[in-house]
């Protein structure tokens, strides 16, 4: 029995690329993992090539079909993830991305009303990824596959096993919830300034610059996963996070803050003799930093460690 050459149908490599990028995209929306989104997609495509030659031949779209198929191994992860986190050292965050075009140009299909969505740039950024952690299972994969994927509520019924109607509500509610909890809009330019600043006033050691900078209420987690030592607690407050970024700079000789695209988003690598030993994610509202993200864990730094010297 020959192989077909592809899920789609289609010998051409690059079509081929296309569809397994955006599988990709849509299990790293799903669960802030770049590792996990790639065994996703292996399943995924473990469970076609499982079908018979007839089975495929029967399946009309066959991107729809892996889309849903992910989708579903996603939501299975997604359902058990709670109980792993317990297992987790310290805080749990999103595994950072650099080269934000990778992540974001997905393209979507459209939606029913245009004010309802989200851009591509945030649905992959680092604080759309930690609001989205805080959501049910199937209101996360609702609103990924609708608001981001433009995936019709009758086949994301399919996926999640309920009605139209409840898929609706789920993105809905998943909606209202991220919004609830969410910073308003910022010009990339200022976002940009702010880390700028916030870079200076870390390598320099000013501490009044580097707390004007911060919100009042900023709060700091930092996610080590047991393998290097993070604070194990979230850090409130713009004189105890200030304290904490310049305790960290004075403590490891030859620090270096690089300003670089993280998730689409200026932020920022730490660096040691030109390796990356942590990454820095930070969002912004009204000029200041509200919150700040600090990955540190080794394992969540693989797509960071192979062109440093670039």
């Amino acid at each position: 029995m020959s192989t077909p050459p592809g899920p789609a149908q289609d010998p051409s490599l690059g079509s081929l690329m296309v569809e397994r990028r955006r599988l990709l995209n849509l299990g790293y929306r799903m669960l802030g993992s770049v590792q996990d989104a790639e065994d996703v997609v292996q399943e995924t495509y473990a469970r076609w090539y499982a079908l018979s030659e007839e089975g495929q031949r029967e399946i009309d779209v066959p991107l729809a079909w892996l889309t849903r198929v992910a989708s579903r191994i996603c939501l299975d992860h997604l359902a058990s993830a709670r109980v792993r986190r317990e297992r987790y050292t310290g805080e749990w965050l999103p595994e950072p991305v650099r080269d934000g075009t990778l992540w974001t140009s997905t393209g979507s299909q459209g939606g029913d009303d245009p004010a309802d969505r989200i851009t591509l740039d945030e649905s992959v950024s680092m604080g759309m990824l930690v609001l989205l952690d805080s959501i049910t299972p199937a209101e996360r994969v609702a609103f990924v596959l609708h608001d981001v994927f433009g995936t019709p509520f009758t086949e994301i019924a399919e996926t999640v096993g309920r009605t139209p109607a409840a898929c609706r509500q789920l993105a809905a509610s998943a909606r209202r919830r991220l919004a609830q909890r969410r910073p308003g809009s910022h010009p990339a330019h200022e976002h940009q300034q702010v880390v700028s600043a916030f870079r200076e006033a870390c390598q320099s050691g000013d501490l009044d610059a580097l707390v004007s900078l911060l919100d009042p209420d900023v709060e700091s987690r930092s996610d080590g996963g047991g393998k290097v030592r993070a604070a194990l607690r979230p850090v409130i407050g713009r004189d105890k996070v200030a304290r904490l970024l310049l305790g960290l700079m004075r403590k490891v000789p030859g620090l270096e803050l690089v300003e670089d695209d993280v998730n689409g988003t200026p932020g920022l690598t730490i660096r040691i003799a030109g390796a990356t030993v942590a990454v820095l994610a930070m969002d912004v509202h009204d000029g200041l930093i509200t919150d700040v993200w600090l990955v540190l864990n080794p394992d969540k730094l693989h797509t960071w460690t192979g062109d440093d010297a670039q």
